[in-house]
């Protein structure tokens, strides 16, 4: 297993949700995917297949492939046939029990690039390769995709009240509508808890009743 380091080189493989969440694997060779101890990405559960999928680097890109799998490969929530290339934030989902983002190189970012303003801040984000540190510690392992996505709403318009409405359209999007109030709210508290566990003395995400959700990221 191929663990990513600090080299900004290679499109990346980020574990999320499953056994695998908070790890990340570079892209500079054909990986296999599946259960068996050989494979490059180890998924140690009975719904996986031995030899489940493999993503592979090539002249167009990165491409991912299911390998004939019993419980499929999906790419976007939607079942991959053959192979498909992949682009920045696209989520894998592997027999829908281990979830991956996929991360291009050139979305990635070192902290340095950041804007010195949001360097001193409490909370930072580093958006091309989904990062987050709140006071100078690292959110480890990463948020799920909806919760980044959340706070990315909020983290780019930084001291704005953003409507209820406009969040539940950038979290969920084509889904937006059958979206209830009551699943915005649980998953502000999830991303609430998530930020306090590093940092419990400051309420990063303020509602703001009658109007919305805006960041509260004050300088350090």
């Amino acid at each position: 297993m191929d663990m990513v380091d600090n080299d900004k080189e290679y499109p990346l493989l980020l574990g999320q949700a499953g056994p695998l969440e908070g790890q990340r694997w570079k892209i500079k060779k054909e990986l296999l995917l599946g259960r068996d101890s050989e494979c490059d990405i180890v998924i140690p559960l009975r719904q996986v297949s031995r030899h489940h999928a493999r993503v592979m680097p090539s002249a167009d890109g990165v491409l991912v492939e299911d390998l004939g799998s019993k419980n499929g490969t999906y790419l976007n929530g939607a079942l991959l046939k053959g192979q498909e290339p992949l682009v920045d934030g696209d989520e894998l989902q592997i027999s829908l029990a281990q979830h991956f983002i996929f991360l291009s190189s050139d979305a990635t970012m070192p902290l340095e690039g950041l804007p010195l303003e949001m360097i001193k801040r409490r909370l930072r984000v580093d958006l091309g390769a989904r990062r987050i540190w709140v006071l100078d510690q690292e959110v480890d392992p990463p948020l799920s995709a909806s919760q980044f996505s959340l706070l990315q709403t909020l983290y780019e318009q930084p001291g704005e009240v953003v409507s209820r409405a406009k969040v539940i359209s950038a979290v969920w999007s084509q889904a937006a509508e059958g979206v209830s109030e009551q699943a915005l709210d649980a998953l502000v508290r999830r991303l609430r808890d998530r930020l306090a566990e590093i940092d419990p003395d400051w309420e990063y995400i303020v509602t703001v009743r009658g109007h919305g959700l805006r960041l509260d990221n004050p300088p350090i």
